[in-house]
């Protein structure tokens, strides 16, 4: 494996926005429960899960770079998490249809062997235009909703339905890469040279 970073989630988004940049990694995901406690603001709901899931895989691989996140959407004091069949995921697009909404993402860097971690939550906020009943049912007939936080995908099909984004493009796909590249920086994990990135053991 190598000089490799861990990426701790089995998520196709964001093994490929860390392709994008050049890192290598392996992905080895965690299995915890991705759990809801009552009145948990959505900030430490996602810092939580994030940070559980990188002390997860952290154990299993003390010696190693782990990075793991967790995304949800945010409205009207309602945190939506990926919808489990159709009807979920239409009454999803009802409550974003033409409205404005968060994007939240908790990331964790660790490396338990060094003692050295940080975390960072990222938000950013999405406008969904008006949509019709027609172009609901057809979007949630793709499938494409129902493995992604808030029933709809802003890098795939989902596209069309954005009217604007304000804030970072990336945390909405679901790894916030100018936030997560500064904090492998700071924490000495990754340098930079005219080769690109280097992991750092």
């Amino acid at each position: 494996m190598g000089n490799r970073l861990v990426l701790a989630s089995e998520s196709p988004r964001r093994s490929e926005l860390l392709e994008k940049v050049g890192l290598e990694f392996d992905v080895i995901p965690s299995r915890i429960e991705e759990d809801f406690i009552e009145g948990e603001p959505p900030e430490q709901h996602v810092l939580r899960l994030a940070e559980a899931k990188a002390l997860n895989i952290g154990n299993q691989h003390p010696n190693r770079w782990v990075i793991a996140a967790d995304t949800i959407v945010f409205i009207d004091h309602t945190i939506l998490g990926k919808p489990k069949d159709r009807g979920e995921a239409m009454e999803m697009l009802r409550r974003l249809n033409g409205r404005e909404h968060w994007v939240l993402t908790g990331f964790s860097v660790r490396h338990l062997g060094k003692g050295v971690g940080d975390q960072e939550a990222v938000q950013t906020v999405v406008k969904v235009k008006t949509l019709t009943p027609l172009e609901m049912e057809w979007y949630t007939s793709t499938g494409e909703p129902f493995d992604k936080a808030g029933g709809y995908a802003v890098q795939g099909i989902g596209s069309f339905m954005i009217e604007w984004i304000r804030g970072s493009y990336t945390n909405v796909v679901g790894l916030p890469l100018y936030e997560l590249m500064e904090m492998l920086k700071r924490l000495g994990a990754i340098s930079i040279s005219d080769c690109g990135f280097r992991i750092v053991d």
